[in-house]
């Protein structure tokens, strides 16, 4: 789908490590010393989803094809990262090309892992990624607004946008983030946005990284980091990155069991997985045949052409309608043949709108 999520945080504060166990391999350098990871690491990670072992159980399929997200470790970011500190030019350019970002945020105590500002405090923390972040748009920001100082004179339309972009100035002065400023729906804003690509317009998750006592039960860190995130409407997940890595050569059942007795019902991971493809605006249809059931990546409310291009461009091309069942109706129904038989299978036209987990079979003409 060409859109990513992009894992940021201080150094050494468990990003490495929760990006080895979303990719299940040693693929990211973890190590107790800032700057480990400079080039980021790239992985494609298969979005966890039951319902396909279910289809699967019906059909019974050679293989499963799973929706994917693309996830980018990027190194970690230091106070005046925006100046160029640490490498920090090249590091910000990096969470520019990814659509969500998700920030790690040591929530737990361990005198044995260095932590780079010599102390553990997630709100400090968040404050000194988060700042760097506005002091990045504000630059970018400055240098748009000069250029529409120059083009009003000569092109009066630009004044809407020139005022907006002044007064979003002011706004990140202040230490708030673009995806709190209250004119975020106006035409003058989108187009400001797709422009300069603002980073802290996107969407934020936070993971906070705690033992496992704070797994179980929020620690006076999560709690305050649960705080912030709520304030500011992002979505908090609790992982435990050492469990997470525990959690990699162990198969689903093992896994799940591991979890249970440890009073946690899905990993963090998975939460991020399922959070990430929700913020990025993703859903998941399926094909299910003797060959392979599979997850096919759309944007939310894609209409059945749009959905059929994720096969080939030719099924949008040449569309002449969709063969629907939705998933409940195909496990009640034990598959496709009973789900006509019962009446379930509906023909679609071009006006469809996809909803998630609907099993869909094109007829096109090329």
């Amino acid at each position: 789908m060409g859109v990513a999520i992009g894992l940021v945080g201080l150094p050494n504060v468990g990003k490495s490590t929760t990006f080895n166990a979303l990719t299940k391999a040693q693929n990211a350098e973890a190590a107790n010393y800032p700057f480990c990871t400079i080039e980021p690491n790239k992985a494609v990670v298969p979005v966890p989803d039951k319902r396909l072992a279910e289809l699967s159980k019906i059909v019974n399929p050679e293989r499963i094809q799973y929706s994917t997200l693309d996830f980018v470790d990027i190194a970690g970011l230091v106070k005046g990262a925006s100046q160029g500190e640490g490498l920090g030019n090249k590091f910000l350019s990096n969470i520019r090309e990814t659509e969500v970002i998700l920030q790690i945020v040591r929530c737990f105590d361990d005198e044995n892992i260095v932590h780079n500002e010599g102390s553990i405090d997630p709100l400090r923390d968040v404050e000194i990624i988060e700042g760097e972040l506005i002091l990045a748009d504000i630059e970018v920001l400055s240098n748009r607004i000069d250029r529409l100082k120059k083009q009003v004179k000569s092109d009066k339309s630009a004044k809407s946008v020139l005022e907006l972009a002044e007064e979003l100035l002011e706004f990140l002065g202040e230490g708030k983030l673009a995806r709190n400023f209250s004119k975020t729906n106006s035409d003058e804003y989108k187009q400001l946005v797709n422009e300069v690509r603002f980073l802290t317009d996107k969407e934020i998750m936070y993971g906070a990284n705690t033992d496992e006592e704070g797994l179980v039960e929020d620690n006076e860190y999560v709690k305050a980091l649960k705080t912030h995130a709520e304030s500011n409407n992002c979505e908090l997940i609790k992982l435990c990155a050492k469990v997470e890595e525990e959690l990699i050569g162990l198969d689903d059942d093992e896994a799940q069991e591991f979890l249970t007795d440890m009073g946690v019902q899905e990993s963090g991971l998975e939460q991020i997985i399922h959070k990430g493809f929700e913020k990025l605006g993703l859903m998941s249809y399926f094909t299910a045949g003797v060959k392979e059931v599979r997850a096919w990546t759309i944007r939310q409310n894609s209409t059945a052409p749009r959905a059929a291009a994720a096969i080939h461009n030719d099924f949008e091309k040449g569309f002449i309608r969709a063969e629907v069942i939705s998933y409940d109706d195909f496990i009640v129904c034990g598959g496709e043949a009973g789900a006509k038989d019962a009446g379930k299978m509906r023909l679609e036209g071009k006006e469809y709108i996809v909803k998630d987990g609907d099993i869909m079979h094109f007829r096109f003409n090329v």
